[in-house]
């Protein structure tokens, strides 16, 4: 069967067109643009009509891709910034109206569930617990499971577009401003994700931007290889290397670092301190890097709902 999903995020807007057979995904077409719908939410409650411009202009290019390549459902899902936006109802009942998308603005533990589901579809059952860290633009969540079993979940207020807007306002960023974010987000985790759920977890997966942007910074991969990313391992030792060459740099040249999409360089050095006091609060050392997340997760659900729905 043939999927098209439409992620829309805070900081990027994502194509996946797929053929799915029961678990296993074969990817026809990905594609990931970076459109900032969550600028200025924390702020003002609300989506900008500039914001919402961009993803509009985006999903036009997606819509046509999803009818070239005959996709037989679709689905869309709307995360953080439109959770947390006074008008994200009447932006969701836009997307619907455009681009005939079943797009739901999901809640967090949708969003986990899928987000758990994608990146440990293809693993082997027996690692013991791990956690997927899923670092978005309005929220970070925190998905710890064990034998393809989610057990925890949190999504909690501290993404890269959110902490980038409340602390980093130098250019570059100070060390106060660095420490400033970095004590925030600790906080937020000791507090959302309980002791004993971190002690138990023996490994970590990091989906969407932050994590594959930081594979490719540590490769030097130009242009993007995806297949290099997937199940790239990035050290503490190497994460912390990054940070520092990054923050020490105006967002000009970390437009021009190798790896990483420029459109990326606002907020990467924010992600990476996220990345990195989350590798910290769970004892780990490195991170494993995966491609799937929730578009993978998302397209083996509605797969699963249209095939039952035929069968029945």
């Amino acid at each position: 069967m043939r999927v098209g999903v439409v992620d829309i995020g805070t900081n990027s807007t994502r194509l996946l067109v797929a053929d799915v057979d029961g678990n296993r995904i074969a990817e026809i077409d990905r594609r990931s643009e970076v459109t900032r719908l969550g600028e200025g939410v924390d702020t003002t409650g609300r989506l900008s009509d500039e914001a919402q411009a961009r993803v509009f202009a985006v999903l036009d290019a997606y819509a046509a891709a999803i009818e070239e390549l005959g996709c037989d459902v679709t689905t869309g899902v709307l995360t953080s910034a439109v959770r947390d936006a006074a008008n994200g109802e009447r932006f969701r009942d836009e997307v619907r109206r455009r681009y005939g998308l079943d797009a739901n603005v999901i809640a967090g533990e949708i969003e986990a569930r899928l987000t758990y589901l994608g990146a440990t579809a293809e693993r082997p059952a027996g690692e013991g617990p791990l956690v997927v860290v899923d670092i978005g633009g309005g929220s970070t969540e925190y998905v710890v499971g064990e034998e393809g079993e989610m057990t925890f979940h949190v999504s909690t207020q501290a993404g890269v577009v959110r902490q980038t807007e409340r602390h980093l306002h130098s250019d570059p960023p100070r060390s106060e401003e660095l420490q400033a974010l970095a004590d925030e987000v600790r906080q937020i985790i000791a507090t959302e994700v309980p002791a004993d759920v971190r002690e138990a977890v023996v490994a970590a997966i990091g989906v969407a931007g932050t994590a594959t942007s930081c594979a490719a910074i540590d490769q030097e991969l130009d242009p993007y290889d995806a297949a290099r990313v997937q199940g790239y391992r990035l050290q503490e030792g190497a994460l912390e290397l990054m940070l520092a060459r990054l923050a020490e740099m105006d967002l000009e040249r970390r437009r021009r670092v190798t790896g990483l999409d420029p459109n990326r360089a606002p907020t990467i050095v924010a992600g990476i301190v996220i990345l990195l006091e989350a590798l910290r609060a769970f004892g780990l050392d490195e991170v494993e890097v995966s491609e799937h997340d929730i578009l993978w997760g998302a397209a083996l659900t509605v797969a699963a709902d249209a095939a039952g729905e035929r069968s029945a």
